[in-house]
């Protein structure tokens, strides 16, 4: 193993999605959040109830705990991909919530040429690379949740790597190119989500696996219950862990299939310095007995992985 210095999973087993983040948060440490501005990016990609979309009650604990820690100013900023996104959060309760709890909203169908930067490398498979938003690359820091599920569409799963999908401009403002129908037309695909992630560095991810949908997804699909939340920084590590729990529950085949970082989306992050490159680069921290006895099933499946 190289001296890198070890990423940290931790999980908590719980049904009681309030308490579970804010034993994960105690852990993880919020200290850094003290006077900083917040992008927040949930997965609301469509109206359909979590697994489908985040609980919004993840999102208000994430934002009641920013807020403890000292966070300046924070903002939802989204993109939904099979609805209006303006419809979307309202019918999720999400503006509401806004407005109870102050946040702001930020929808990005909405914003012009002007809030939109332009990634462009020569080691992309985007054609003409893609438009980041700019709000998500302004602020101090990025906090992302997103939820535990497989993707139909050639995703194979949408976790915290595929969720940055909705910080990429939907379609162009200056000419209307369709940069979404570009991915999920592209072979590509799954390299083209990894490389998303390299424009950014969150200092927070939670994923929320009290339920998750073990076949189809993003928006429907046959439903688990593996009582787990988990949290860190590093996506790959992340993506690797809950691409093990969707293995222990039964999943789909492309998601079952190999070596966990040889699945198309984890090994392009990894090639791309994103995150872990092993599991031996990664420590899973149990918070509490139960967790500690759903870790020992789920290192079962890992060590096949």
């Amino acid at each position: 193993m190289s001296g890198r210095k070890k990423s940290k999973v931790l999980i908590v087993k719980t049904e009681e999605r309030s308490r579970g983040i804010q034993t994960l948060l105690d852990n993880f440490g919020m200290k850094g959040f003290k006077a900083r501005t917040v992008a927040l990016k949930a997965n609301f990609n469509s109206a359909d109830r979590f697994p489908a979309s985040t609980h919004p009650d993840t999102v208000a604990a994430l934002v009641r705990s920013l807020k403890n820690a000292g966070a300046k100013k924070i903002t939802l900023a989204e993109r939904s991909g099979m609805g209006v996104t303006e419809e979307v959060v309202r019918d999720l309760g999400i503006m509401d919530l806004s407005s109870s709890l102050g946040f702001d909203v930020n929808i990005l169908d909405r914003v012009p040429e002007g809030g939109w930067i332009l990634v462009k490398k020569p080691d992309n498979h985007w054609k003409r690379g893609f438009l980041f938003a700019k709000v998500f690359h302004d602020a101090d820091s990025i906090v992302q949740t997103c939820c535990l599920k497989t993707h139909r569409f050639g995703g194979h799963f949408t976790l915290s790597l595929k969720n940055s999908v909705g910080m990429v401009a939907k379609i162009d403002p200056k000419d209307r190119y369709d940069y979404m129908n570009e991915l999920h037309s592209s072979p590509y695909q799954r390299l083209m989500i990894a490389e998303i992630n390299r424009e950014y560095k969150p200092s927070l991810v939670v994923l929320d696996g009290i339920e998750a949908f073990v076949t189809e997804g993003p928006d429907k699909g046959q439903a688990a219950r593996p009582g787990v939340i988990l949290a860190g920084e590093d996506r790959v590590a992340l993506d690797a862990v809950a691409v093990g729990i969707l293995r222990l529950f039964g999943t789909t085949p492309e998601v079952s299939k190999g070596r966990i970082f040889e699945q198309e989306q984890i090994a392009r992050a990894v090639e791309l310095g994103v995150g872990a490159k092993s599991f031996e680069e990664i420590e899973i921290v149990p918070l509490g007995k139960p967790a500690e006895d759903f870790i020992k099933k789920l290192k079962e499946v890992l060590a096949r992985s």
